[in-house]
């Protein structure tokens, strides 16, 4: 009878699930701090070569667009940690100027970054790079090592030969060994990899946080206020629509069931009455569930619903997405969300004869973009107080509204005779 440690627990399977997960996501982290790390060997290049020009009058010439590029890679070094753990907060922004950076405290740890990064964060990122492919080179080799020179190194580390099977799976062991190394250290590597940008790239006790608690605050006020209207958009969907119809099925019924005896014919006519107001009931449902979170976002990705919406816009519209990982739900429902919006008033409102949605994945952020070539002014529509109809702007606030709740940035250009861009910039989330 079989033993009942033939097969792993589900415990097991859980705890090697999850030690499979932290590697791979340590990986990801890892090669995407090789990234940063190359810019930063670039920057620290272009810093020295300015420090070794200063006495000639080059290097102070140069100095604010190195600095410039010091403090934006430090910003795209706070994003990307901001993907894989908690925000990193950013002082504010420092100077560009050679004097003044060289006593602003934001300044000097943004440079012992910059030379920890090169120092430390490089290697680490270039091991996070070659240990899967050594992994895999190493781990497949007994299939392909007949066909392999027989004066040929075996293993990926440059030393040995094979001319056997045996030797052949001692290289596949040596593979075994490089994913040993992935599993058991990976997540290590890419802490040491993402901890001097953790604790010299955060704003300092010198940063005043009033501003950005303000802002959260406000943010956090908006997604309550978000939140509270959708719940009323749905109650008013359901109380003015679907349970109108489903009284009526009510109603109906209990009418024919009354004439089924004396007048059959009028009740078969009722019937097919009820029935056709209990299947709008259930279109309407389905409406109302598909505006909470279209089916579309789950089955096709942000890129297939966001063609859906382009093929079903009476404007010919044209998509272009390059958005290589799904975003959080919620981010990829606003952003769906936005571009129906968006689309809408276009068909009814703009007079165009094109328009184009684009979406980006840049730095942890999505960025989407709706233009048209339409009449424009839509802004002054936007603060057009009314009722509700064309010209209230009431789209544009409900955007703003769900764009301000996930502590995103809105910006609408539409000046008169057009052409009219909307640019939406959302943090992605995981």
């Amino acid at each position: 009878m079989p033993n009942g440690d033939d097969h792993p627990s589900p415990g097991r399977r859980d705890y090697f699930a999850g030690v499979a997960r932290d590697a791979l996501g340590a990986t990801r982290q890892l090669v995407s701090g090789l990234r940063t790390a190359l810019l930063a060997l670039l920057v620290l290049v272009l810093l020295v070569l300015c420090a070794l020009t200063a006495p000639l009058g080059v290097g102070l010439l140069a100095a604010p667009a190195a600095l410039r590029a010091l403090h934006g890679l430090a910003g795209l070094e706070r994003a990307r940690l901001a993907r894989f753990g908690p925000e990193v907060v950013a002082p504010e922004p420092p100077p560009t100027a050679a004097r003044a950076a060289l006593r602003d405290p934001a300044t000097r740890r943004e440079l012992r970054w910059l030379g920890r990064h090169v120092v430390a964060g490089l290697p680490l990122g270039l091991l996070g790079f070659w240990l899967p492919i050594l992994a895999v080179r190493d781990l497949l080799f007994p299939l392909y090592w007949r066909f392999v020179p027989a004066d040929a190194t075996a293993t990926s580390i440059g030393i040995g030969s094979s001319t056997s099977w045996p030797d052949a799976v001692a290289v596949a062991l040596l593979g075994v060994g490089w994913i040993a190394i992935i599993l058991g250290l990976g997540p290590a590597m890419a802490r040491a990899q993402a901890g001097p940008g953790r604790r010299l790239l955060t704003a300092g006790p010198e940063t005043d946080l009033s501003l950005r608690i303000a802002e959260l605050t406000a943010t956090r006020a908006a997604a309550l206020d978000a939140h509270n209207a959708e719940l009323r958009r749905i109650e008013r969907a359901l109380h003015d629509g679907t349970q109108n119809r489903i009284v009526s099925v009510t109603v109906l019924l209990g009418a024919a069931r009354r004439m089924v005896a004396r007048d059959p014919d009028g009740a078969q006519e009722l019937l097919e009455r009820a029935q056709s107001a209990a299947e709008q009931a259930l279109a309407d449902l389905r409406a109302v569930s598909r505006s909470i979170l279209p089916p579309v976002l789950s089955d096709r990705g942000l890129a297939g619903a966001l063609t859906g919406l382009a093929a079903e816009c009476a404007v010919p519209c044209h998509v272009d997405v390059d958005v290589p990982r799904r975003c959080a739900a919620s981010v990829e429902a606003t952003a769906y969300f936005v571009a129906a919006e968006a689309l809408t008033n276009i068909a009814k409102h703009s007079g165009a004869t094109r328009a184009s949605v684009t979406a980006r994945l840049a730095g942890g952020r999505l960025l989407l973009t709706v233009d048209d070539d339409g009449q424009g002014g839509a802004r002054a529509l936007a603060e057009t107080p009314g009722d509700g109809g064309p010209g209230t702007g009431s789209g544009l606030a409900g955007i703003r509204r769900r764009v301000a709740a996930h502590d995103g940035t809105f910006r609408l250009t539409s000046p008169p005779g057009g052409p009219t861009t909307l640019e939406v910039d959302l943090p992605c989330g995981s």
